[in-house]
């Protein structure tokens, strides 16, 4: 339709009528196709058109290859930050790891073969009961000292704290030792040798004025003693003994302090003074 409304030099010029009618169909339907697409603009000759499009083929894969540097660039940027993250993360975590670990996990837990103050008493306290039931009197001899008569030394150290040995004697109650003791003043040849003390709110004495072999009843009087005075409950009866208050080595005389400031006791006794 376009060639016959626009081409009358085509009937006077035959060659020119001929040579379109032997164009190829292919190059006849581009032609049109390009006329109808822009049919306001001239149409750019067949030539021209081809090279725009190689040259738009060759620019594209130019900028796709640049638009695939930039994207490759940014996922290995975010890969290397990705990276870096978690190499500070996992930094972060072992430096946080120590604070959190135990010494237990580090070393073996030790148990201690040491036993408590509790266990250590209740044991002393059973050894004392042991050796006061079997009437057993260790590291002590007796010794004769001018002008004061006899004494208990030490054969062996004792620690402080220490059982040493118990003041045996009859144990009774203050009614039947008051008249023990007014009996005992009518003779003055004998000795003192009762100790009065108070346990659970009643007052009791033992008498160790009977002679025996026991050694608790000789060691005499000191103010500055080495040793001193306990009760020790068995069964809920109470016995005296006698603990060492300080280190006592070997060959020491042992002595503690009888307690009695009574003006009487003094004058009749004046060593009470010491």
């Amino acid at each position: 339709m376009l060639i016959q409304e626009g081409n009358e030099s085509d009937a006077t010029n035959p060659d020119v009528s001929k040579l379109k009618t032997d164009l190829p169909n292919e190059i006849k339907s581009e032609s049109y196709e390009s006329k109808e697409q822009k049919p306001e603009t001239a149409a750019p000759c067949h030539g021209t058109r081809e090279q725009a499009a190689e040259q738009l083929e060759q620019k594209e894969p130019v900028m796709h290859s640049h638009a695939k540097s930039a994207a490759d660039g940014k996922v290995s940027a975010s890969k290397s930050r990705s990276r870096t993250g978690r190499k500070l993360g996992a930094k972060r975590a072992e430096n946080k790891a120590p604070q959190n670990r135990k010494v237990t996990d580090y070393f073996p837990i030790r148990r201690s073969n040491r036993k408590t103050k509790a266990e250590l008493k209740n044991e002393e306290h059973r050894h004392i009961d042991d050796v006061i039931r079997n009437d057993i009197e260790e590291g002590m001899q007796i010794k004769h000292i001018e002008g004061k008569g006899r004494g208990v030394f030490a054969v062996k150290g004792f620690k402080k704290g220490e059982f040493v040995v118990e003041y045996h004697g009859d144990l009774l109650e203050l009614a039947e030792a008051k008249i023990r003791e007014a009996q005992y003043a009518q003779d003055p040849q004998t000795g003192c040798y009762m100790y009065y003390f108070q346990y659970q709110t009643k007052t009791y004495c033992v008498d160790a004025t009977k002679e025996t072999s026991r050694l608790g009843r000789l060691i005499n009087h000191s103010k500055n003693g080495n040793c001193q005075t306990r009760l020790h409950p068995i069964d809920g009866t109470p016995h005296l003994i006698l603990v060492a208050s300080r280190d006592i080595d070997a060959e020491e005389e042992l002595l503690y302090d009888y307690g009695d400031r009574s003006k009487a006791s003094v004058l009749a006794h004046p060593w009470l003074k010491y």
